[in-house]
């Protein structure tokens, strides 16, 4: 009877649904009047209630009242997993929307959906959520492997995010051969038990084919590789070296002692510096290379850096912002040519501060092209031959050491927090196979020209912030006190402490990582304090970047690879010759929080890109290495399995199944714990791993440990 009664009042809601009855909110009384429900029934009619709202077919705003469901809905990007269930991420909303594989409404992989939350976060617990309409598709096509079937194919997504294989007739493979590494586009996207379907509109090559692996990559993140014809007629306008017309009305800084120093393979040469000292203060130019001089606003130079967003730099390859002639050419900052430039000369004292600065547009002329290699063994080695061959600089890079120290000590008193993770360094040979992967050495010289950069980008954004105009700056904010706090619990097994708070810091984390320094639990908590932080980005508020501990930051460095740098320094001239008035300061708070929103994604899309390929080769190095053993550390536990980091910053994953024993994992203490031995595996560890398998495709790396292995799993 029960039942019955639960099935009449749901169908009446639901005609009311049907008849948008829910046009305003209303309380459950005001329901049961409208609905005619005995008070006697009104607990049933609650139950109902409820039971609608965790199916998203009804909403519930935050002051109790009931309401159709997309009057309440959020808008938000779907991210698929290949278990089924997904997450939706809102902009500005701090923690994703957890989707059960039920309620996705067989949303695809990065979908704009429309959803509803059906239960609130709890402590560790996501906010659960039901998709009740797919506003708009975010992917179109994708890139994988083509298998072949008698009448028809599929082609398996690169992307292991996405669950299902596309569906492709036999009258759209284009040609495809199993194994072809393809580019398929979207025809529909299925429904519950049928697969999406489309068509090979690109056959990349085939999977084994050199250089098929890397161009997959750049294929499925839609990097562009081909500058359109309507840039390259505006190419033939731009000169080769620096027109004399051009020169007037700069500040000529020729005359002074400048030089470069990047990586001996760099092309793209966007920064210089020249210093000196007068008494007690130090006299230090960035000089930035003025691209924005021939790539200007609403040109087809403009446009597509824009969309380009920055250079994308693969293992094997730069996809550059702006095309060679500019990058390579008359914007690179090349040894013995007249170049133009916007610097920032600052006025620097005994303790790091500035104490005076000027931005202006300069004429410069490189002396030497140095090599971080060079400045080291000069500085840091001592070495004879070095200091001879550049002697007429060598007093100017001690000098260089000497105020890059101040600044560092200056910016560590404050709280600047160092997270020191070696980055690969991948050695490929001329068919693109990895024949060395190892971590890519820091050195003197490279913190030296950082130290220097670092202060110029908080020199120019302190001087536009006061100066109230529209900028755009690099901000990363204060880390969540939730993952903090779990932070601290956490590292209070170890004996440390850590103060959290709603305004944390960053001298605190600073404080933490100096106390673990050197002791066996260093990786351990410097890796979970590096995931406790937020993601820097772009913004045209000034919020300050807590990993930096400075309240004033950008981006004014490098626009030869960066398109935000590229534009601040439009601001930056604009604002030199006078000519920000009223029009074109609106302008600008027009279009600059379209120009962050579009910066922030093309840096994580070529971040993204970047990992992939370093991945790929990382798969193709170790599968000359089967068998073998490494010493390495646990550099992450989960509950499928252990991740172990090898010195030379490959990663691979100790899979659960390739584990001895009944193994449970306890989120807590970030530990695998056998149930009957208590034996157990955790964060920042050492192990003994051997190599067994890895596959390219999926971008893994399979480990086991060296007690779990059989005598023939082991290379001798």
């Amino acid at each position: 009877m029960r039942d019955e009664i639960f099935k009449e009042r749901e169908d009446m809601l639901e005609d009311l649904i049907v008849r948008n009855e829910f046009y305003v909110p209303m309380k459950t009384k005001e329901i049961a009047i409208l609905l005619n429900v005995p008070k006697e029934e009104r607990y049933l009619l609650q139950e109902v209630l409820d039971s609608l709202v965790s199916q998203g077919r009804i909403g519930l705003t935050k002051k109790g009242k009931y309401i159709k469901a997309e009057n309440v809905a959020l808008i938000g990007t779907f991210t698929m997993t290949n278990r089924g269930f997904g997450f939706v991420t809102i902009e500005g909303r701090e923690d994703d929307i957890f989707i059960k594989s039920s309620d996705t409404l067989n949303a695809f992989h990065m979908d704009k959906v429309k959803l509803v939350i059906t239960s609130e976060k709890k402590g560790d617990r996501h906010a659960e959520g039901k998709i009740v309409a797919i506003v708009e598709h975010g992917i179109t096509k994708l890139v994988g492997t083509y298998q072949k079937s008698k009448n028809f194919g599929f082609v398996v997504p690169d992307n292991n995010k996405i669950s299902v294989d596309l569906f492709i007739p036999k009258e759209y493979s284009n040609g495809a051969v199993e194994g072809s590494k393809v580019v398929a586009s979207i025809i529909n996207y299925g429904k519950p038990g049928k697969s999406p379907e489309g068509r090979v509109t690109e056959v990349i090559g085939h999977i084994n084919d050199p250089g098929t692996d890397i161009m997959s990559v750049i294929r499925a993140y839609d990097l562009p590789m081909e500058f359109p014809e309507e840039l390259k007629k505006e190419l033939k306008n731009i000169p080769d070296y620096v027109d004399e017309k051009d020169k007037a009305g700069r500040v000529d800084l020729r005359g002074l002692k400048t030089v470069t120093i990047d990586g001996e393979d760099a092309k793209d040469l966007d920064d210089a510096i020249t210093l000196s000292k007068e008494g007690d203060i130090y006299k230090l130019g960035v000089h930035i290379a003025d691209v924005s001089h021939y790539v200007t606003e609403g040109s087809a130079l403009d446009k597509e850096a824009l969309k380009r967003g920055t250079s994308v730099y693969l293992v094997d390859r730069v996809i550059p912002m702006i095309p060679h002639k500019l990058s390579n050419g008359i914007c690179s900052l090349n040894q013995g040519e007249d170049r133009l430039a916007l610097s920032c000369l600052m006025d620097i004292d005994s303790k790091g501060n500035v104490v005076g600065h000027r931005i202006c547009e300069t004429l410069i002329n490189v002396d030497r092209r140095m090599s971080y290699t060079s400045v080291k063994k000069i500085i840091l080695d001592k070495d004879e031959e070095e200091t001879k061959k550049y002697a007429d600089f060598v007093d100017m890079f001690f000098l260089m050491e000497e105020c890059a120290s101040l600044l560092r000590k200056k910016r560590f008193s404050r709280g600047s927090i160092d997270f020191d993770f070696p980055e690969s360094k991948i050695e490929l040979d001329a068919k693109g196979h990895p024949t060395k992967i190892s971590p890519y050495e820091r050195t003197t010289a490279n913190k030296i020209i950082e130290d220097f950069m670092l202060i110029a980008n908080e020199t120019v954004a302190e001087d536009f912030f006061w100066q109230e105009l529209p900028f755009l700056y690099r901000t990363h904010e204060n880390p969540d006190p939730e993952r903090i706090m779990k932070l601290s619990t956490f590292i209070n097994n170890f004996g440390h402490s850590l103060r959290v708070s709603e305004e944390m810091h960053p001298k605190e984390i600073q404080k933490l990582l100096a106390k673990i320094e050197g002791s066996e639990e260093e990786i351990l908590i410097s890796r979970l304090t590096l995931r406790s932080m937020k993601k820097a980005r772009y913004t045209t508020e000034c919020i300050g970047h807590f990993g930096l501990a400075a309240k004033y930051y950008c981006h004014f460095t490098s626009p030869i690879r960066r398109y935000p740098d590229l534009q601040i320094h439009r601001i930056i001239k604009e604002n030199l010759h006078g000519g920000l008035d009223k029009k074109r300061i609106d302008h600008y708070d027009r279009i600059l929080g379209e120009v962050a929103i579009q910066t922030s994604n093309t840096e994580r899309r070529a971040d993204e890109a970047e990992r992939d390929t370093d991945k790929i080769k990382m798969c193709e190095y170790m599968q000359d290495h089967i068998g073998e053993v490494y010493e390495g550390v646990i550099s992450g536990v989960t509950s499928w399995g252990i991740y172990v980091e090898l010195p030379n910053t490959i990663e691979g994953m100790v899979s659960l199944n390739n584990m001895n024993g009944y193994y449970i994992y306890d989120e807590n203490h970030y530990e695998m714990v056998e149930q009957t031995t208590n034996k157990t595996y955790k964060l920042g560890q050492k192990v003994s791993v051997v190599v067994i398998a890895t596959d390219k495709l999926l971008k893994n790396i399979d480990f086991k440990f060296l007690e779990d292995c059989y005598e023939d799993e082991i290379k001798r």
